[in-house]
């Protein structure tokens, strides 16, 4: 049994159709799962584990890797069983970047087909929502505050047109706003901040290293603290994202990477997972021993 692509055909526009052609004249007999809107992914990607592929592929967005990750854990033993494959179709496509996967979409082909199979983590968030508690996997970034507020916000209409440059557009109006504080408890200590960024490797939002000691096998989620964000941290953010300089935060910020990390509240800050809104706090993070995905990686 040959792979099976999940496609988002809304992901990036004409560089999505580009991918169909491509796929269709490449690997005619690849089974072919299209999203029809928010959540078919997470369906879609069960469905096929159900169906004993071996080889699932998320092709879209991180937002689409999220639902497709989800979808395989969410059917018994299918972690263990599936290889994941990772065509970045998306805006920002953190996760492929932190593997080293090409964004062009006949070579990142060319590495499902042909790459090596790596095991990684695979951090969780517990959040909270009008029906209770949600536990759901993030495979690339979370956070909570002031970028979540951000994705609130974004234009979704704007992103294909603009890119990346929607969410700047969409953080700088959520800057605007007055800050949510909220406490955090993690690596036995405590503080208070108005954005936690949380990361299961290096990268935040695109080439930012915004977690230095990051590792995608290290058992533990990462995160990185920010009492204030100020307009010169701002500039040197977009200076560091844009630029692709290393990026040099202030003292007043905290990192810490734990096998749990806990925000209590309040419930009014929201809460994202890899780009796609999750809930609200109180929430947690943190990195289960034993459970791991396995990706598809470059070889060599």
């Amino acid at each position: 049994m040959g792979p099976c692509v999940i496609f988002n055909p809304a992901a990036r526009g004409e560089r999505a159709l580009r991918f169909r052609r491509f796929l269709t004249a490449v690997a005619p007999g690849t089974a072919l799962k299209p999203t029809t809107g928010p959540g078919a992914a997470r369906e879609l990607a069960a469905e096929a584990a159900r169906e004993g592929y071996e080889v699932i592929v998320s092709a879209g967005g991180d937002g689409t890797l999220h639902e497709v990750v989800n979808g395989l854990a969410d059917v018994p033993g299918a972690l263990a069983r599936v290889t994941l494959g990772v065509l970045p179709l998306g805006t920002v496509n953190v996760f492929a970047l932190e593997l080293g996967l090409p964004l062009s979409p006949p070579r990142a082909w060319e590495v499902v087909r042909r790459g090596a199979t790596r095991d990684v983590d695979l951090p969780w968030a517990e959040v909270t929502t009008p029906a209770g508690p949600r536990r759901e996997r993030f495979i690339a970034i979370a956070g909570a505050g002031l970028d979540a507020r951000a994705v609130e916000l974004a234009s979704w209409p704007l992103k294909p047109k603009i890119g990346r440059l929607a969410y700047l557009v969409a953080a700088l109006q959520a800057w605007r706003e007055p800050p949510r504080e909220f406490p955090w408890e993690g690596g036995g200590e405590r503080g208070r901040a108005t954005f936690a960024a949380f990361g299961n490797g290096r990268f935040y939002g695109g080439r930012i290293e915004v977690f230095p000691g990051g590792d995608l096998r290290s058992g533990r989620v990462q995160a990185c603290l920010f009492p204030r964000v100020t307009g010169p941290l701002i500039l040197s953010s977009v200076w560091a994202y844009f630029g692709r300089r290393p990026w040099r935060p202030p003292p007043e910020v905290r990192r810490l990477a734990d096998t749990e990390i806990h925000l209590p509240g309040p419930t009014a800050v929201p809460v994202h997972l890899d780009g796609e809104l999750a809930g609200t706090l109180p929430a947690r993070f943190g990195c289960a021993a034993g459970e791991r995905l396995r990706v598809r990686v470059p070889a060599g």
